[in-house]
């Protein structure tokens, strides 16, 4: 039985990103087509930015490597999943420890042909 893969897919893990703050720039993406994604990432000013443009980059030579064309890809999906917080304490006055959590996160990129 052989099944037809309709999209390629690249995903970053453990990122030490927010997630909330990278679903943001997800939005902006999702639904465009390829090269308006890479162009939309490269002027953007946010931290995030450049890792997802390293990930839709692989998302896209995955793609190569099937045969389709870089022109016509559309991204389908973009999401971000939460990952484990980093759990560290912060000394403050009178003996007290306040906690800092720093997040991380798992992005997935899919791309399909047009």
């Amino acid at each position: 039985m052989t099944t037809i893969i309709t999209e390629a897919r690249a995903t970053g893990k453990y990122l030490r990103l927010s997630p909330h703050k990278t679903r943001r720039i997800l939005n902006q993406i999702r639904g465009k087509k390829y090269q308006e994604a890479i162009l939309i990432l490269e002027f953007m000013p946010y931290k995030p930015c450049k890792i997802i443009k390293k990930i839709l980059e692989s998302a896209g030579n995955n793609a190569i490597n099937r045969k389709w064309d870089k022109n016509n890809l559309i991204i389908t999906r973009a999401f971000v999943n939460e990952g484990p917080k980093l759990k560290r304490f912060q000394p403050r006055a009178q003996g007290k420890a306040f906690s800092i959590h720093k997040p991380t996160c798992h992005i997935t990129i899919n791309v399909a042909n047009k």
